[in-house]
């Protein structure tokens, strides 16, 4: 692939991943109680055009703090 695809493919993914963590963080602010208790997480990628639907599971445990 070339340089500008490997470029905004990049920059996507940064985006995906920080805008995720905050809005996993704010959400685990906002709940009453994460102490110790597991999360299911998922995560569902389509691009508009190409056939694709890539689905990524896992769990997030909330702090105990």
């Amino acid at each position: 692939m070339n340089e500008d695809f490997n470029m905004s493919m990049r920059k996507f993914l940064k985006q995906v991943g920080v805008t995720s963590q905050q809005a996993i963080e704010e959400g685990m602010r906002n709940a009453a109680d994460t102490g110790g208790k597991t999360f299911e997480a998922k995560v569902v990628l389509t691009v508009d055009g190409l056939d694709i639907e890539h689905v990524v599971t896992g769990q997030i445990t909330g702090s105990a703090d």
